[in-house]
C-alpha cells in the first residue's frame, strides 16, 4: 500500500511534535512504503489529503487530533462524499473522542503495528454547510460529532484561550462552565428529515455519529458508526443550575431521560435561529447556524483497529 502519514506536530499542546523521531522509528518498522507530510496552519489537513490523493495514496494515516482527522476527512470526502482511500489514526490528540469509542488506546507502537495487521471497517461520516461570519458558506466534513449552542460557544472560548497561549488539558470542562455563563440559549429550530423536532430556546444540538465530545463527555451512547443514522441530541433551555448538576451525569452518559434531554435518529438535520449560535465539529469551530448536516452513509474505510 502506499501510505502517507499526515502528522500535526501541534496536537496534544505540542507532544505529538516531541515525539516525531519515535513516530518516524516505529513508522520505518511496521509500514514499508510511507510519505511523512507535516501540517503548519489551521486547514493544512485537508490540503495535504487532497494532495496525498493525486500522489496515489491508498491508505492516509493521521498522527493527530479529532480536529485533525476531520480536516483529512474533508480532503477526501468533500467533493465526492465517499473514498476508497483507507483511514488509519493514531491515538496523539488531546480529547481522542472517537479513538476513544474505537477503543484504540494510547499505545502508539501498538497504534502503529496494528496498521500492518488490525481489523477494517466501513463507517459512516458526516458533512455541514454552515456559515461563515460573513454570510459566506462554509462546507467542512466530519468522523465524529457535529454541535452547537453551548458547545459551540465553549469551542469558541478554547480558540480564544489558544490564541492567547492559555490553552491547558483541564479546559474541556471549564469551557463548559464558562459556555453557560456566555450562552444567550435563542430559539432554535431543528427540521430532522422534514420533520421540525424542535422549535423554541436550546441549549445544545448534536449530530452524533460517535459517541463521545469534549474530552471523554458521552453525549450520545447509543450512537452506532454504520447505521446510516445520526443520533441527534437535542437540550432545550435549562436552569443555570440544572444544567451544571447534569454535567457529570453528560460525563457518564446517563443524560437522555427524553424530557430534560431527548435523543432522535434520523439522516438529515436543519438548524436556524434568529440568535448567534456558533457551531463545532470534531472539536473546531466551524461557523454558525443556520445549517444542515447530512449522514454519509458507509463513506470511507478505518484501517488498524483492535
Amino acid at each position: 500500500m502506499k501510505t502517507f502519514v499526515i502528522v500535526n506536530p501541534k496536537s496534544r499542546l505540542g507532544e505529538t511534535g516531541q515525539r516525531s523521531a519515535e513516530l518516524a522509528r516505529l513508522l520505518s518498522q511496521h509500514v514499508r512504503d510511507h510519505v511523512l507530510l507535516t501540517t503548519e496552519h489551521e486547514g493544512d489537513g485537508e490540503r495535504l489529503a487532497q494532495q496525498a490523493r493525486a500522489e496515489g495514496a491508498t491508505r492516509i494515516v493521521v498522527a493527530g487530533g479529532d480536529g485533525t482527522v476531520s480536516e483529512v476527512v474533508t480532503g477526501l470526502l468533500a467533493e465526492e462524499g465517499k473514498t476508497e482511500i483507507e483511514l488509519g489514526l493514531l491515538p496523539l490528540g488531546t480529547g481522542r473522542d472517537f479513538a476513544r469509542m474505537l477503543k484504540l488506546g494510547r499505545d502508539l507502537e501498538a497504534a502503529v503495528a496494528r496498521l500492518a495487521h488490525g481489523k477494517k471497517r466501513r463507517v459512516d461520516a458526516g458533512k455541514i454547510h454552515a456559515r461563515n461570519p460573513d454570510g459566506s458558506e462554509r462546507t467542512r466534513c466530519f468522523l465524529n460529532i457535529a454541535s452547537f449552542g453551548l458547545s459551540g460557544e465553549s469551542t469558541l472560548w478554547l480558540k480564544e484561550q489558544a490564541q492567547r497561549g492559555k490553552r491547558g488539558r483541564a479546559s474541556y470542562l471549564m469551557s463548559s462552565v464558562v459556555g453557560l455563563a456566555r450562552y444567550a440559549v435563542p430559539t432554535v429550530s431543528l427540521r430532522l428529515d422534514g420533520e421540525i423536532i424542535h422549535d423554541a430556546p436550546l441549549t445544545l444540538g448534536a449530530a452524533a455519529n460517535g459517541q463521545y465530545f469534549a474530552g471523554g463527555m458521552k453525549v450520545a451512547p447509543e450512537a452506532e458508526v454504520s447505521d446510516g443514522l445520526f443520533d441527534v441530541i437535542v437540550v432545550p433551555k435549562l436552569p443555570m443550575l440544572t444544567s451544571l448538576s447534569r454535567l457529570p451525569l453528560l460525563i457518564r452518559g446517563k443524560h437522555i431521560d427524553g424530557y430534560t434531554v431527548r435523543m432522535r435518529r434520523g439522516r438529515s438535520l436543519e438548524a436556524s435561529s434568529s440568535g448567534t449560535v456558533w457551531l463545532e465539529a470534531d472539536g473546531e469551530l466551524i461557523g454558525m447556524l443556520p445549517a444542515r448536516i447530512d449522514v454519509l452513509p458507509l463513506a470511507i474505510t478505518l484501517c488498524g483497529l483492535p
